[in-house]
């Protein structure tokens, strides 16, 4: 019973203090004190007046500043980002992320393919942590808030957390994973998958080499990483987290268009890839009759507008299909391709739907290889990860941070996949979304306003403390 009144008044602390971050008037703070009332079951006196609530607020000019000096770590020119694994711009950017973890005093560690943590050291250390992260990886000629808002943000929630007097139980862990994009290995959320346990992985990464013949462990060692070439000790064990809460931006449009401050993430869509090639007889563009030509080119642009028409075929718009990649040999205008190669990515966040349509692209290339006298090659699924759903506790520590701090939501899913969808295999998993301008993002033109970062920080702070009380 004593424990359970020591977790109550904590959670009233943890309320109050983040009052103090909104800078509320006196009508605001009886409205938002009742509502706390009646969501804790327990009266609590007002706020004093000479109370300094400067020091509850987000840091967010400093917080600007840190995604800006961050974006220079880029190998293309600005206002573009550019920021591969293992690059020297990301051996930069790694070293900017731990010095601002080592300020905020964060012990930190990293494994051996560079995920980083940095840890608050909770009451109760031997008690599974709770942990918030993403990633600072960008893919050519990105954006600046892409992943950064996940990590620098969680640095600063813990900054507000700390300023504020909280003191957490459960310790708490902000993760910057390594190479959530895909870019040079051609292996998207890599860090969080070896997190998650992914022995083929593992393996593989041994014999994995990037499109200049330069190995995953070559390119690792020169970075300071890969000290042991043995990643399987890399994998989390089952009792290492009690929860992971992600903060995003949410690269899309709809939390904007209806003026919502904060998204609620329920479901994260799975993304399934695929390769594929055809092989034709190519020959003269000139000389060789139509009737006489098996036109690999042709095979691969019909496959493309079968996978428009698979994915709509489903019945729901949350099945999509992209043919990121398509590419021609030779590449000569005045020739008959003879191979081509395509590269595609379908997502749904229902398993069963997405792999129908991943059977029926599979069908049509077939008939389409038949048809056009065509070889198929090679169908090739490079993975086919089963979706994520945000665990109910989760969920509700973060409707209840948003509430209590008065901001709107909406629940909603996400169709972009995130480090999350892997960590949700070894935690219950939540995430936070916040507008961006015109849903923008993997572009020059991504844009968070800091007034929104700033309320993603508030509710993951809010949401962290919570988790961390937990018994």
């Amino acid at each position: 019973m004593a424990a359970l009144r020591i977790i109550l008044v904590l959670h009233l602390m943890i309320m109050i203090s983040f009052m103090m971050v909104m800078g509320i008037t006196e009508d605001e703070n009886e409205i938002i004190k009742t509502r706390m009332e009646d969501f804790s079951g327990y009266k609590f006196p007002l706020l004093e007046d000479d109370h300094d609530s400067s020091s509850f607020t987000v840091d967010s000019l400093n917080l600007q500043k840190q995604i800006d000096e961050l974006s220079t770590f880029s190998d293309s020119p600005l206002p573009s980002v550019t920021r591969i694994l293992y690059s020297d711009n990301d051996v930069r950017a790694r070293r900017f992320i731990k010095n601002l973890m080592g300020l905020s005093g964060l012990s930190i560690r990293e494994d051996d393919v560079g995920n980083i943590f940095g840890r608050w050291e909770g009451s109760e250390p031997d008690l599974p942590a709770v942990s918030t992260g993403s990633h600072i990886d960008a893919i050519p000629y990105s954006g600046k808030y892409d992943g950064v808002v996940g990590v620098l943000g969680a640095i600063e929630a813990i900054n507000v957390l700390k300023r504020s007097g909280f003191k957490p139980k459960r310790s708490l862990d902000v993760i910057m994973f390594t190479s959530e994009e895909p870019t040079r290995y051609g292996i998207s959320c890599l860090g969080s998958r070896l997190l998650a346990g992914s022995v083929s992985l593992a393996t593989a990464l041994k014999q994995t080499v990037d499109n200049q013949n330069i190995s995953f462990l070559d390119a690792a060692k020169a970075a300071g990483y890969a000290k042991n070439e043995d990643f399987s000790d890399v994998f989390l064990n089952d009792r290492s987290y009690s929860a992971f809460v992600e903060l995003h931006i949410e690269q899309g449009p709809i939390l904007e268009n209806e003026g919502i401050s904060i998204g609620i993430v329920t479901a994260i869509a799975a993304p399934a890839s695929i390769k594929i090639d055809f092989g034709g007889n190519g020959g003269h563009a000139g000389a060789t009759l139509m009737p006489q030509r098996n036109d690999a080119g042709l095979a691969a642009a019909e496959l493309a507008l079968a996978v428009e028409k698979h994915v709509l075929e489903s019945g729901s718009v949350d099945t999509v299909g992209t043919v990121g990649i398509l590419e021609l040999h030779p590449g000569a205008i005045n020739s008959i391709p003879s191979k081509s190669h395509l590269e595609i990515d379908t997502r749904d966040i229902d398993e069963n739907r997405r792999n129908k349509a991943i059977e029926k692209i599979h069908e049509s290339a077939v008939s389409i290889s038949k048809r056009r006298g065509v070889e198929l090659l090679e169908f090739k699924i490079v993975n086919q990860d089963p979706p994520a759903l945000s665990d109910e506790s989760v969920i509700q520590a973060m409707e209840s941070a948003t509430q209590v701090l008065n901001l709107s939501y909406k629940k909603m899913i996400s169709r972009a996949y995130h480090d999350s969808l892997f960590m949700a295999r070894k935690a219950p998993m939540g995430m936070i979304f916040i507008p961006c301008y015109k849903g923008y993002s993997h572009k020059p033109e991504e844009y968070a306003s800091p007034e929104d970062i700033a309320n993603g920080v508030k509710v993951l702070a809010l949401t962290l403390a919570k988790l961390s009380i937990n018994s």
